[in-house]
């Protein structure tokens, strides 16, 4: 018999390439998505074209607990993978009672769902690095105090401790990812990194001159999604559940996945980059940079893609949906492989 799984979030990034992973491992997969992308599934079901029929998607919010409940009481899942949140930082700082009212009561209500209803399911929370804000420790890992820079980070290490209580209080086999930044072609268009490779394919285009971005110099640890929902399932498998930083251990800043892009491109940054104040952070996180030695050695996981590797498969996959040819020149190959 199948296992049974519940994605909340599956319309994201992540969702999206988990639940193929999860079929192609012989899952019944289910999500759970708001009413309004069924009803509009072009546009909000995009990333799940190509296994749409193979899913069972459910009607619901993660901001009613009726709903959520009623969801669990459905599915009754053995695993379950809590990713839907309001995950974009400077929304964070636009809306906070709304970031705190789905990410924090969105993982509560996730966790008393199951615990009321299939409490041997195994459940998966996704921490970020954006808990660690301004940490004092480098790299960071699962023993790096948390010092959150914004309601997300905040919200984030809510969700975090919500979980270790469940774990510890009722015995549910919940584990959190901490996870670094990870990117692909399916991230949203206002995260920087998509933001500059759809830039530069606009730009290609001709349908705009230049890109306007925030901070240049914060640094970041950036992997590829489809490595990091592996690790996601891994949590899962293990016989007892526990936390682990995901991450790949390199650090870059966003100056640096700039020109790694606009040079597959053929261009020099310095001629489109306009920095705009108003997008800075009120309160910057600058550093950021994870030791995934605990993955590694418990779960088996490993980071695989480079950034080059990342980067040339964003912008190729953004030229491509405006109708740009885009080679990258014999160099350029090489240090993708090097």
């Amino acid at each position: 018999m199948s296992r049974r799984a519940l994605i909340t979030g599956i319309t994201g990034q992540d969702g999206s390439y988990l639940a193929e992973l999860l079929l192609q491992k012989g899952y019944e997969v289910h999500g759970m998505v708001r009413r309004v992308a069924l009803e509009d599934p072009a546009h909000r079901l995009s990333r799940l074209a190509g296994i749409r029929g193979r899913l069972q998607l459910h009607a619901g919010s993660i901001d009613s607990y009726a709903s959520v409940h009623e969801t669990v009481a459905k599915v009754l899942p053995d695993e379950c993978y809590h990713l839907a949140a309001q995950s974009f930082v400077t929304y964070a700082f636009d809306d906070e009672f709304s970031t705190f009212n789905t990410n924090i009561n969105g993982t509560h209500y996730v966790l008393n769902a199951l615990k009321q209803l299939a409490p041997q399911c195994r459940f998966y929370f996704a921490g970020s690095s954006e808990m660690f804000g301004m940490a004092g420790q480098f790299p960071q890992n699962e023993t790096t105090p948390f010092h959150p820079r914004s309601s997300y980070g905040i919200s984030k290490v809510c969700g975090f401790h919500l979980t270790r209580n469940y774990r510890e209080a009722y015995g549910l086999h919940a584990s959190s990812g901490i996870m670094f930044n990870h990117e692909s072609p399916r991230r949203g268009y206002e995260f920087v990194t998509r933001k500059i490779t759809s830039g530069i394919a606009r730009i290609l285009a001709r349908l705009e001159t230049e890109l306007r971005l925030g901070n240049l110099d914060s640094r970041r640890d950036w992997g590829h999604a489809v490595e990091y929902v592996e690790a996601m399932w891994m949590m899962l498998q293990q016989p007892q559940p526990d936390d682990y930083v995901v991450a790949t251990g390199e650090m870059h800043s966003v100056r640096d996945f700039l020109s790694l892009a606009f040079g597959y491109a053929g261009l020099d940054y310095h001629d489109y980059v306009v920095t705009d104040p108003s997008l800075l952070r009120p309160a910057e996180v600058f550093t950021l940079q994870g030791d995934a030695s605990k993955a590694r050695a418990a779960l088996g996981w490993r980071p695989k893609a480079s950034l080059e590797d990342l980067v040339w498969e964003m912008l190729r996959t953004d030229c491509e949906a405006l109708g740009v040819t885009i080679q990258a020149n014999a160099a350029q190959t090489a240090a993708r492989h090097s």
